[in-house]
């Protein structure tokens, strides 16, 4: 939830309101995701990404029984997030595009090359894949208590600045989605207060399947590339729980914290 709200918020802010840039768009979504992280790391694990869960159910053991609940509570948190942005922003959404068409749909969903660029809807497909991949990749090496991980308490900020970082390099084709609630969650807040045109893209193409499927092999791809390429040849070491951000904290300590 707090990822929407800061993230469909600044695109809000910028398209609408004409208030910030392209960068403003980057930082604020990697703020979202290192925020979330910090709330939600000690409780659920903080994946905030069905992509994510999903590829942890697959190569790292987070239990698939898990993967059903935590997807449908990450698209219900994006969801509503996104209807309080939506309404905040009411005025200056229909100042910006009166008739609610593709202009703005972009402020809650993804279209292929932002919705102005000619890209194909295999063009989004593939970038997709590949900046989920990429995510995916650079998730598992952060968190991974085997290789060299950051302290518990700075990994959700390097995940964060990853976040930016696909932002400003792989955000042209399709939106840099990755991750299949950030945008049907948003783009299902936008078709019930209406934009009658939210599943389709700007050539009438129905498009909104293509950031769900798209991430979720590009997790997996990201994922088994880890393990292939780096996880296999790390020094075993006592993994944290399952889908949970590593932490130092020991039970004598976390005993004495409270104590």
């Amino acid at each position: 939830m707090i990822l929407i709200l800061f993230g469909v918020g600044v695109v809000a802010q910028v398209a609408g309101g004409g208030i910030g840039d392209h960068d403003s768009i980057a930082w604020a979504w990697g703020l979202g995701v290192m925020l979330g992280v910090y709330v939600a790391g000690r409780i659920s694990g903080a994946h905030l990404n069905p992509a994510v869960t999903i590829a942890l159910a697959a190569f790292k053991g987070f239990p698939w029984r898990k993967v059903a609940p935590y997807s449908v509570a990450q698209f219900l948190g994006a969801f509503v997030a996104a209807l309080i942005v939506r309404w905040n922003y009411t005025e200056v959404l229909h100042a910006a595009d009166p008739h609610l068409t593709v202009k703005t749909q972009g402020v809650f969903s993804t279209l292929p090359g932002n919705g102005t660029l000619p890209v194909s809807e295999w063009g989004a497909f593939r970038d997709q894949i590949i900046g989920t991949a990429i995510l995916l990749f650079l998730i598992l090496a952060i968190t991974d208590a085997a290789g060299t991980p950051p302290a518990a308490n700075l990994a959700p900020f390097v995940i964060g600045l990853l976040i930016v970082g696909i932002g400003m390099a792989w955000g042209t084709n399709a939106g840099y989605a990755i991750n299949p609630a950030r945008d049907l969650g948003p783009r299902l807040a936008s078709f019930f207060t209406g934009y009658g045109g939210a599943f389709r893209d700007q050539t009438g193409y129905l498009y909104f399947w293509i950031p769900i499927v798209a991430p979720i092999l590009g997790g997996l791809l990201g994922a088994g590339l880890y393990q292939m390429l780096v996880g296999r040849f790390l020094p075993s070491a006592e993994p944290p729980e399952p889908g949970r951000i590593p932490t130092d904290e020991t039970p004598e300590t976390v005993e004495a914290r409270r104590g």
